[in-house]
């Protein structure tokens, strides 16, 4: 029942619902209003042209509007309807004051060490200037004295996860687009309970969207009762949510302020394998952080909370002053990413690495649903000579979207990108790793929801531990995946050269 929800509420089947619905109307104001069918189209047609004078208006990208206007003038009515849905971010004048005064938190918070900056300016210009722009556009400065840890797949990480729990002394905070009943889930609110009896102060945000059909209606009143402070994100009211499209896509753990946690890894049991719905396996990676770079995620979870919950005006008692960390090296900085901005920093981030890459970038994203900047950006790294890999799933979790990804391949290959696709089964993977220096691991992906209207987050790591980590995993992952060629392309014609292209008007909706 619950999949077959889920596949109903799915926006292609949306909007082709909202595309019968157009028809159906139009054939009704034929039969039933007659003579005024001409004056109701004139005022349709009236209200389009304003709509489409308002995308091509906003400073958006020209891709993104090109995928507006085309429904919007051949469906006026629903079109538009569909813009306001899934495309046109509206914030309630309670939630923008509440966001300026976060941020105004989030600042006081986050200070950059400027002796931090200038060190790594002296070791690598490129690599400062990336920071410097996450520093000065999501406020999430770059630290030193951190340690690193990368995970390949899901199990270890919670594993990991759980060992660190049992640690906890002071507090814990959580954060999760998906949470689902089951093995996986079971065990970490096992220990979460304990915690809570031994006074440690528990907080968990999980986006309801994403929740949906996975858990109970209002499960954060039943944690509540087990004394876990709880937030349901962005909570569903259907028909009526002016921000229903924009979710907390994060994936963030924080505990005592000493150590932290993300990547794409959801608490639910097909992310630790103890299910397969896609293939026989999923691949997933995390991050683990311990150190002075712990502050911006601490920070970054208290922000996310107060926009919902409003309970502090001083983050300071959360911090841990850390001094000097063993096993730190390199240069970390985990930073977030707002679809209430006109900046599009997670795929800036990818952008700026791609453009500065020397040698290699090497890439694992689940979808390649993305805009001209970066097909082009990607496509001009392999011409200059740079070794530009991209690993996407064997298996895909959503049809519509993998034969969409696959329609970029062959455009891809012909200029030089190597393509592969993971044999096993699905990844969920969001990562990219560039000249054995420079790495990012988070939750962001290579799509227009992740881009433009999600909430997300990642580490951006320098000479960190966690590099070496993830260039030996992508170096085994090659081996497990077969690499797409010119002649698949053309075998696979019709899915990749003609509904592919088609399902590009809708990219902006996958």
């Amino acid at each position: 029942m619950r999949k077959f929800l889920q596949r109903a509420l799915n926006r292609v089947v949306i909007t082709a619902l909202l595309v019968l619905l157009q028809i159906a109307f139009f054939l009704i104001t034929l039969l039933r209003l007659g003579n005024y069918y001409v004056w109701v189209s004139m005022v349709l047609r009236f209200i389009t042209f304003w709509a489409v004078i308002y995308i091509i208006w906003k400073p958006n990208n020209p891709a993104v509007k090109l995928a507006w206007v085309v429904p919007i003038l051949v469906f006026p009515l629903f079109g538009g309807m569909l813009y306001l849905c899934y495309g046109h971010v509206i914030v309630p004048k309670k939630l923008r004051d509440s966001m300026e005064r976060t941020d105004k938190l989030v600042r006081k918070s986050l200070v950059q060490d400027s002796k931090i900056m200038k060190d790594l300016k002296r070791q690598d210009p490129a690599a400062a200037n990336q920071s410097g722009y996450i520093a000065s556009y999501a406020a999430t400065p770059v630290w030193d004295q951190t340690a690193t840890s990368f995970f390949a797949d899901g199990r270890p990480w919670w594993e990991s996860l759980l060992a660190d729990l049992e640690k906890a002394e002071h507090f814990i905070f959580l954060e999760f687009f998906i949470i689902k009943e089951g093995k996986m889930w079971d065990a970490v609110l096992d220990i979460l309970e304990r915690k809570v009896k031994e006074g440690v102060e528990v907080r968990l945000i999980y986006d309801d969207i994403g929740c949906v059909f996975l858990l109970p209606k209002y499960y954060d009143r039943v944690l509540e009762k087990k004394g876990i402070k709880c937030v349901a994100f962005n909570r569903l009211v259907p028909f009526m949510s002016l921000v229903l499209n924009n979710r907390d896509h994060r994936k963030i753990v924080v505990i005592d302020g000493k150590m932290a946690y993300t990547g794409g890894i959801n608490l639910s049991d097909e992310y630790v394998n103890f299910e397969h719905p896609y293939g026989d396996h999923w691949k997933d990676t995390g991050i683990r952080v311990e150190g002075k770079a712990v502050w911006n995620f601490t920070v970054m979870f208290l922000q996310m909370w107060n926009m919902s919950r409003y309970t502090e005006e001083d983050y300071s008692r959360y911090y841990y002053p850390f001094e000097k960390m063993p096993g730190a090296n390199g240069f970390v900085q985990p930073y977030m990413d707002t679809p209430f901005d006109d900046e599009t920093l997670g795929e800036n981030v990818y952008l700026n690495m791609i453009g500065s890459a020397k040698r290699y970038i090497w890439i694992y994203t689940p979808y390649l649903v993305t805009d001209n900047e970066m097909i082009t950006a990607l496509k001009l790294a392999a011409k200059r000579g740079v070794d530009v890999r991209i690993v996407t799933p064997g298996v895909p979790d959503k049809k519509f979207v993998y034969w969409l990804t696959q329609s970029n391949y062959q455009n891809l290959i012909e200029a030089g990108v190597r393509v592969f696709q993971y044999k096993p089964g699905f990844i969920h993977a969001k990562c990219v790793l560039s000249d054995d220096e420079s790495a990012t691991v988070g939750t962001v992906n290579f799509d227009y929801r992740s881009f433009y209207h999600h909430f997300e987050c990642g580490v951006f790591c320098y000479r960190a531990q966690a590099v070496d980590e993830l260039k030996a995993d992508m170096e085994k992952t090659f081996a497990a995946c077969e690499e797409i060629t010119l002649s698949w392309c053309r075998d696979k014609f019709v899915k990749t050269n003609v509904i592919g292209p088609l399902l590009k008007l809708l990219s902006p909706l996958m």
